[in-house]
């Protein structure tokens, strides 16, 4: 535990918090961060004082730097101090505010449709892609890099992905069904490896680790959870036997009973359980959603069972040929859906970010096609050269996007960003809004005040992706899992990462190899309901520095992995902690929103367009998914040049 980690970030949430003083932070990528990080393979250049960012650790993401600005604006302490903005000269046919899935999508797909164009992408963070970021570690005894995924995960149930989202991936020539070769789904099983549940300290008497090794009774494992057994006789009747809860009542019926109650009010005030059945379930909904059971919806839970996850419904006797009116929009989506999980690109779905900008950008990639991209190399030099008709300005926090004139006649924009010095700006014939709704109003003010009140209800939930790289994966091996839900603990999820091998980059296949895992841990603060509890659980995150997450780290995977003769001090070199305080788009859903699903939605009002300036970014959808992302960006360019 008292090993220290080299290349280490210190830039905790808290560090940029006053005044003025927090504007210098973004004068370059990675200006302030602590000791410099390894330049990776996979590099061929970048720029003069910045780093590789796919090989930064330590605190990545929504780090301080990256929302300085932001939140100097949100907080009235910008414009005061920011000086005269001042004109680059530059022009441009379309700049684009975000430079993740759907601000890279709406400069790929407006270039289809105007190969001629000059167009401008601008980020706040040291990296591209947004939340589809990529970890990159140079572990001792493995040739070339160690790769894995700091927020995007997946192409999640490909074959109900959107048209725009199929288009895309049509247009990158991805093909979803080589992921079936790529992707070793019996790895973890061949070794004798299992799911499991950690029943911790945080929540129980002690720590108990739970196998659910293939084929094994409930009864088996129930009797093994530290639990009383009054809880034990009620787990065992919601997994087996539950009755009609409502009875007499129709299939409606029913199921709006069910839209009015969080899945622990129906544990705890339908079923009427003991307090530790819930208590065992409660982060069952975490890792998907960023929010525990006291937050995600009875209705979403019904929906999402199979008798195993969310017992208790059996009894009720609903028509699971469908799904109900009340199910949140990606559940109805997915619901006829059976693909495997094993859509997925070992850095995520920057693979996807990294293509598209590869076809647009000269030299920045040194392949673009799927079986390429992730032993590609990467030159960060060619991002923002003026030769481009494409650029990609990292570490630019947008300040201002306005109409030049009314929104009903302008035909361009002017838009300012922060350049660690001063404002810049540039001219644009049309722009396209790919961050947060809850930005936007703050850079562009004159936004009608309906069409701002329902862009500040898109309350993202923060999220937190660690990438740990062991030295190997004996322990995991010996004490014979390869994923663990904690019920109690800060991370909730520990995992070996996804065993997926592409041309040329082989994922770890044997124990003695270096490997990565992937933790998650979900601040929101779920008693308050998913708005309220995300505000609360980001204000806990901004304090929370990296000490502590590290610290935290070691701790569960020493007191799961200690029997395997796991020792945290000899087994882990590296932590990457992927902070998104601003994560997951929210979704609408029961019983949170009494208007869905009859509406009026706030996203129809937030998302329209504004003169010459169009919203994308999945918070206009609302869907924490990248085919919306996708779709979003689609429709803003279509708005644009209608």
């Amino acid at each position: 535990m008292d090993r220290s980690i080299t290349r280490r970030d210190f830039f905790d949430g808290v560090a940029l918090t006053a005044g003025v003083a927090a504007l210098g932070a973004v004068a370059g990528c990675g200006a302030g961060r602590g000791e410099p990080g390894v330049i990776g393979t996979s590099a061929l250049e970048v720029p003069e004082g910045m780093r590789f960012p796919p090989a930064l650790t330590g605190s990545q993401g929504n780090t301080a730097a990256a929302l300085s600005v932001p939140h100097a604006m949100r907080d009235d302490r910008f414009w005061q101090y920011a000086g005269t903005p001042e004109a680059t000269g530059e022009n441009y046919d379309l700049v684009v505010v975000g430079g993740g899935i759907s601000g890279v999508s709406a400069a790929f797909e407006w270039l289809r449709r105007d190969p001629d164009a000059r167009i401008l992408i601008l980020d706040n963070h040291d990296e591209i892609g947004g939340h589809a970021r990529r970890n990159e570690f140079q572990p001792q005894g493995r040739k070339g890099p160690l790769i894995g995924y700091g927020g995007s995960q997946s192409i999640e149930a490909p074959s109900v992905w959107t048209p725009e989202g199929k288009d895309l991936l049509r247009r990158l020539g991805v093909d979803v069904k080589k992921f079936g070769k790529y992707f070793d789904q019996e790895l973890y099983t061949r070794l004798g490896m299992s799911d499991s549940v950690m029943c911790d300290k945080e929540t129980f008497a002690g720590d108990r680790l739970i196998r659910y090794t293939p084929g094994i009774k409930a009864e088996r494992w129930v009797a093994e959870l530290p639990i009383a057994e009054r809880a034990k006789k009620d787990l065992l009747m919601l997994y087996q036997n539950p009755p009609d809860w409502f009875p007499g009542l129709g299939q409606e019926a029913k199921q709006e009973r069910l839209a009015g109650l969080t899945y622990s009010d129906f544990l705890l005030k339908v079923c009427k359980v003991h307090p530790e059945v819930e208590r065992f379930l409660r982060t069952q909904s975490s890792d998907e959603w960023a929010y525990d059971t006291r937050a995600f919806g009875a209705i979403d839970a019904w929906g999402s069972a199979d008798g195993w996850d969310y017992p208790g419904f059996q009894g009720l006797g609903l028509d699971r040929d469908k799904p109900s009116r009340f199910n949140s929009p990606s559940m109805k989506k997915k619901w006829s859906a059976d693909d495997a999980y094993i859509h997925h690109f070992p850095e995520g779905n920057q693979a996807l970010v990294r293509m598209m900008l590869g076809r647009m950008i000269p030299g920045f990639s040194s392949s673009v096609d799927m079986d390429g991209i992730t032993t590609a190399s990467f030159d960060y030099g060619r991002l923002d050269l003026p030769v481009n008709a494409v650029r990609f300005r990292l570490s630019s926090p947008v300040v201002s996007v306005s109409n030049d004139g009314s929104p009903d006649t302008a035909t361009t924009v002017t838009v300012g960003y922060f350049d660690g010095h001063k404002i810049r700006t540039v001219r644009a014939g049309a722009a396209v809004m790919a961050c947060w709704n809850m930005v936007i109003p703050y850079l562009t003010p004159e936004l009608p005040t309906a069409q701002k009140q329902a862009m500040r209800q898109a309350v993202k939930l923060p999220l937190l992706y660690a990438m740990v790289q062991l030295r190997n994966w004996e322990a995991w091996r010996k004490v014979g899992v390869n994923h663990v839900r904690w019920t109690g603990a800060y991370w909730c999820v520990s995992e070996l990462d996804y065993p997926v091998s592409m041309p040329g980059y082989a994922c770890p296949q044997d124990p003695s190899e270096p490997i990565n895992v992937h933790m998650i841990a979900t601040p929101c603060q779920s008693e308050l309901g998913p708005s309220d509890g995300a505000i609360a659980g980001r204000h806990v995150l901004i304090k929370t520095d990296f000490s502590f997450m590290e610290y935290s780290i070691r701790d569960q995977l020493a007191r799961l992995l200690g029997a395997g003769g796991f020792d945290p001090a000899r087994d882990i070199e590296a932590i990457t902690v992927n902070r998104w305080g601003h994560g997951y788009a929210p979704e609408y859903c029961r019983p949170w929103n009494a208007f869905y699903p009859d509406g009026p939605f706030p996203a129809d009002v937030a998302r329209r367009r504004f003169g010459r300036i169009a919203i994308a970014n999945s918070d206009s959808v609302p869907a924490a998914y990248a085919d919306a992302a996708i779709t979003a960006a689609y429709r803003a360019v279509r708005e644009l040049r209608a």
